[in-house]
């Protein structure tokens, strides 16, 4: 499974971006968005993505 980032509700604050293993996660003109052919649920990595767990706003980031 992959996720999205909701951008009417990201708040850009570039946690997100580094705690990802697979450098899924891509900022253009400070819009933030992952890549569904590189993003794996962070398998192989963590137990659960790593995205998901550190971004501060609630359902900001979800599976597609």
């Amino acid at each position: 499974m992959t996720h999205k980032i909701n951008t009417d509700i990201c708040t850009s604050c570039d946690a997100c971006e580094p705690v990802c293993p697979n450098a899924a996660i891509r900022v253009k003109s400070g819009i933030y968005a992952i890549d569904p052919k590189k993003c794996n649920d962070c398998e192989s990595h963590f137990d659960d993505p790593q995205c998901v767990a550190i971004c501060p706003v609630d359902d900001c980031i979800t599976e597609v």
